[in-house]
């Protein structure tokens, strides 16, 4: 098994790639001479790097607002639009394959939109957090990102388990002791986003373990997600989804298969007329 080097694995050389388009369009509408910013909102939300790095500046202690953040909308309100220009303007843009380091980047950016999408709707019918559930399903396989950068193991890893697929965590555990959605905590704590973030994500691939200890019910919530956007992903048949629920998940949370896939991954209130987010 492999010992976590915490100073290695999450080391200033990791850098989160953006989706070139979410910054184009960024780019266009923070020209304009009235911006939109709900439409700011909207494409900052399908991206995980841009995500973070706007609740890392809006945490910031400067806003005294450390920790109490969650999402793109709370973040946007708090900082200045010029802020959010430089930010946009100075992100790298890779969109090769490379970048990822054996992640399809075209495919992390979309079954970590999904998970954001189902998540928040979970979060919505069970009235919890729900733009701390959309973003931590967003970023919930930063994680991934960062043990491909630093660890040629993960990559290995493929060969018996794809990236995405549902069980990776599983795969990752045994191997390394720890999983892509704890580095993603790991990495959330030492960016200073909330709390509740953190704890969702640490706890998301298996979020009701030790229940004694007082189990965050969003880890549920982002671990059923998860489980729909890898299996929308996969394009698994109904027989092979049911299979590999995770009922007793969401028998904690008083769900079941059915409540979960009702919610629909396409959250249209979020479609611009005549473009696509993805």
């Amino acid at each position: 098994m492999t010992h976590l080097n915490p100073s290695d694995l999450l080391s200033a050389r990791f850098a989160l790639p953006s989706r070139p388009k979410a910054v184009a369009q960024l780019l266009v509408e923070l020209a304009r001479p009235e911006v939109d910013l709900q439409r700011i909102d909207q494409y900052v939300s399908t991206d995980p790097a841009l995500t973070l790095r706007l609740l890392q500046a809006a945490n910031a202690s400067y806003f005294k607002l450390s920790g109490q953040v969650h999402g793109v909308s709370e973040a946007l309100a708090i900082l200045r639009l010029g802020q959010v220009q430089a930010m946009v303007a100075s992100t790298t843009s890779l969109a090769s394959a490379q970048a990822g380091h054996g992640l399809n980047l075209a495919d992390f950016w979309s079954c970590s939109f999904d998970c954001a999408k189902v998540a928040r709707a979970l979060a919505r019918l069970l009235q919890l957090n729900a733009q701390a559930a959309f973003t931590c399903g967003l970023i919930h396989a930063v994680g991934e990102v960062a043990m491909r950068t630093s660890m040629e193991q993960t990559v290995a890893l493929d060969a018996k388990i794809k990236p995405l697929a549902f069980r990776r965590w599983r795969a990752e555990r045994h191997a390394f002791g720890f999983c892509y959605t704890e580095v993603s905590a790991w990495l959330v704590r030492q960016w200073h986003l909330p709390k509740l973030v953190h704890d969702t994500l640490l706890h998301a691939h298996a979020p009701f373990e030790r229940r004694a200890e007082g189990a965050e019910p969003l880890a549920g919530v982002v671990h059923l997600a998860i489980w729909r956007a890898r299996c929308r992903h996969a394009g698994l048949s109904e027989n092979a989804m049911t299979v590999t629920f995770p009922a007793e998940v969401a028998e904690v949370l008083g769900l079941d298969i059915d409540a979960v896939l009702q919610q629909d991954p396409i959250d249209w209130s979020l479609q611009v007329p005549g473009q696509s987010l993805l």
